[in-house]
């Protein structure tokens, strides 16, 4: 059995969003980074890997760059609340630094994944896009918080210790207007149409998947919002 946890305003603020955004017109073909890596539990290790990738990537192409879903921690309750930072305080967000310096040395487009954010003594699953300035371009919160009981394999709720956001994302940057959603918000084609409907050329969902259920869904989710 699988559920969500979604706010009960995300539906009216789907459809009350009306942002008039500037989509570049001289962006054709560009390459993009997928950046992958094996998380553990020393942050530091996790930013260091993270920073490689995105220079790897970089020196292959890439304009714009991916991060997976919770790369800077394991996705765990154990560390979440530890591991998350306050991204109005920059100065005090290694996280935070090193997407900043990294976006603006190498001039791209960073899609930070997701990294657990504090914010009013609330937890949320957060991306952050990031420009060529090295400026934070949109902030995004996952909105549809993945809660799943299958009896003898896997139990896990994600709205016991994350706070649910309540916004579509849209951000318009060098590469194109790009919609974000993270991994179980893919499940709820409302948000594609929506982003669709606003001129996204992209939309991005770092995910973390799991076995149980990422073989059976991920592929199939992908095909399903690009109808």
């Amino acid at each position: 059995m699988m559920a969500s946890s979604t706010p009960s305003s995300i539906e009216h603020t789907m459809l009350a969003a009306s942002e008039q955004l500037q989509v570049p017109s001289n962006i054709t073909k560009f390459k993009i980074g997928l950046c992958q890596l094996s998380v553990t539990s020393e942050k530091n290790q996790n930013l260091a890997c993270a920073r490689n990738l995105i220079k790897a990537a970089v020196e292959r192409g890439a304009r714009l760059v991916v991060l997976p879903e919770m790369w800077t921690c394991p996705y765990s309750n154990d560390y979440f609340a530890k591991f998350a930072e306050d991204f109005e305080n920059e100065d005090a967000s290694p996280t935070f630094f090193m997407l900043s310096e990294a976006a603006c040395s190498h001039g791209i487009t960073i899609v930070a994944g997701s990294v657990p954010e504090s914010c009013d003594g609330q937890l949320y699953n957060t991306s952050c896009v990031f420009g060529p300035d090295g400026k934070l371009k949109a902030k995004h919160r996952k909105i549809h918080l993945f809660d799943i009981e299958i009896p003898g394999d896997i139990t896990f709720k994600e709205s016991d210790f994350f706070a649910a956001g309540d916004k579509p994302t849209i951000v318009d940057t060098d590469v194109g207007r790009i919609g974000i959603g993270i991994c179980h918000d893919i499940r709820f084609p409302e948000l594609a149409a929506l982003y669709r409907a606003k001129g996204a050329r992209i939309i991005c969902y770092p995910g973390a998947f799991n076995i149980s259920t990422g073989e059976l869904l991920w592929e199939v989710m992908q095909r399903a919002s690009c109808l």
